[in-house]
């Protein structure tokens, strides 16, 4: 696996933690749809959340959250679309965006939940 696809499986595996932490319940990692991709979907309030998580060793291009982008963003909505038609159990979804920034020397993280980021 490459290094850019270990960051991110990193960042998935930390954001579904913080998410579980939070109370929510995660039900997928990485749910597809075509060529559309989900990194998280979980549930929590009686909503669907579906939630993009971006990962980086640094900030030195910019925060991890900036790099979800209008086309990313369409995508997470049409993909989102796919899965309610089979998955119908919670009335309302919400968009969210984890934020994690990796320290590469010392294993550390910052991370930022961006609960209902966009629509």
């Amino acid at each position: 696996m490459s290094k850019h696809n270990e960051t991110g499986a990193l960042g998935e595996t930390l954001a579904a933690e913080i998410l579980a932490g939070k109370g929510y319940q995660v039900h997928f990692r990485n749910w597809r749809s075509g060529k559309k991709e989900v990194d998280l979907i979980a549930s929590f309030d009686n909503q669907w959340i579906f939630v993009e998580v971006k990962t980086r060793q640094g900030t030195a291009f910019g925060f991890p959250e900036d790099f979800v982008d209008a086309r990313k963003k369409a995508h997470l909505r049409s993909a989102a679309e796919a899965f309610l038609w089979d998955h119908t159990q919670f009335p309302t979804l919400r968009y969210d965006i984890i934020s994690i920034i990796l320290n590469p020397v010392t294993g550390a993280y910052e991370w930022t939940h961006f609960e209902d980021a966009f629509y």
